[in-house]
């Protein structure tokens, strides 16, 4: 795989572009408390966000998908989560730097996310975004690991998949990378659970810290 600086930079959405951890873990505790439950520890929270809704459901109430009260449990979820999407969520560390920059040069970059555009885009909106390509796990059939939503997101930008970087912190994002044909860029920073090892998945490219990813990115061409 050619590593070489990319034309083109795809990221994952939660806890990889944005820190949406405190908002999300805001909502799995309002779940917590709807059933009279005490909240759940931030850093017990944060460890399952990219694994989405469904998996937040299981941690705060113990119901898995087969359980017959989950479907409601999500949409309780989902709905105290969707009255505030952006309230303390963030860009983690010089990404602003290293979006600034790139949008000063008129490079593109997108995004391609398994979370749902009504949380999505919203979201994206209240940080003053303004991704080339969004592609949302509503957005077509197929979903990450699939690399169809990849795919597409380098056709919008106008760039050939293997001259783009698709940045992810989960081992989807990587699969997904990888049968799209673009540089798997693994991160350190996001929502990896504990016991997990970020460097032993299929990357081609691995960054510790927020920061080196953004200084790897600002090397000159």
């Amino acid at each position: 795989m050619n590593t070489s600086l990319p034309e083109a930079l795809l990221f994952d959405l939660d806890g990889t572009l944005v820190d949406t951890a405190p908002d999300l873990a805001r909502a799995t505790n309002a779940l917590r408390a709807h059933h009279g439950m005490e909240p759940l520890p931030y850093p017990v929270i944060r460890a399952q966000v990219s694994n989405g809704g469904s998996a937040l459901v299981a941690l705060a109430l113990g119901l898995d998908k087969t359980h017959h009260g989950h479907d409601e449990a999500r949409q309780f979820l989902l709905d105290a989560y969707g009255q505030a999407v952006a309230d303390e969520s963030c860009l983690f560390p010089h990404l602003d730097r290293l979006l600034a920059r790139w949008e000063t040069q008129h490079r593109p970059w997108g995004i391609v996310t398994n979370k749902p555009r009504a949380y999505a885009a919203p979201l994206i909106e209240s940080l003053g975004l303004a991704p080339g390509a969004l592609l949302c796990a509503d957005d077509l059939p197929q979903r990450k690991p699939a690399p169809e939503p990849l795919w597409v997101a380098a056709e919008r930008l106008d760039v050939a998949p293997a001259r783009c970087w698709y940045i992810g912190d989960h081992l989807r994002d990587m699969q997904a990378a990888r049968a799209a044909g673009m540089v798997a860029v693994a991160v350190g920073y996001g929502y990896i659970e504990e016991g997990e090892d970020y460097r032993q998945w299929p990357a081609d490219l691995w960054f510790e810290t927020c920061e080196a990813l953004v200084e790897a990115l600002l090397q000159p061409a």
